[in-house]
């Protein structure tokens, strides 16, 4: 992916900006992948600028809260020195959860930019819809399926390579006993 620069980034109408910092979620995604972590990746712009950023590390840090979007909103509340976020915009590869839309909402981020749907936890619109709920005082704009394709298989590819993963880690445990059963038949 190529880096663009500020002014080229302004020059782009808000689908190709959206298109655009969406792949920048994407390639944080991948480092997620890389660590053994669900492939979800957030970025989040101020005047087109990045101010935060941050990729699944729950596994790795042993820490619930580690989600993507959380570790982004952090990074843009130092970067900015403030922990409202006003105006600025988050992209993230998936439908955030209800503990990421609450921290959302308390930002009070401008919009909110996702790939792909999460049917069973998804928070913005698909399982639960708290971003806009009228009982809060900050409603959060909401633009969903940029990539979602892209998204979606990301993750989906990621689940499937895991179930085969662990079929194969049971097969070998399997494999593994009856090896050590038969060795233990001949002493």
């Amino acid at each position: 992916m190529r880096v663009l620069s500020t002014e080229k980034i302004e020059a782009l109408n808000q689908g190709e900006r959206d298109i655009y910092w969406m792949e920048v979620a994407l390639k944080l995604a991948d480092k997620a992948q890389q660590a053994g972590e669900v492939p979800v990746g957030a970025v989040l712009i101020l005047n087109n600028t990045i101010i935060g950023e941050g990729y699944n590390l729950v596994i790795s840090s042993h820490d619930p809260c580690a989600h993507a979007e959380i570790i982004a909103l952090r990074n843009g509340g130092q970067c900015i020195e403030n922990y409202r976020l006003i105006d600025a915009t988050l992209y993230v590869t998936l439908e955030p959860c209800s503990m990421c839309a609450g921290a959302i909402v308390h930002s009070r981020i401008k919009r909110i930019v996702y790939g792909a749907a999460d049917l069973k936890t998804g928070a913005v619109d698909s399982a639960f819809e708290l971003l806009n709920d009228k009982k809060h005082n900050h409603q959060v704009e909401t633009v969903k399926g940029i990539l979602a394709e892209t998204c979606s298989n990301k993750i989906s590819d990621f689940f499937s390579a895991r179930r085969i993963e662990i079929k194969e880690q049971k097969a070998l445990r399997k494999l593994q006993a009856l090896q050590d059963n038969t060795d233990t038949n001949f002493i």
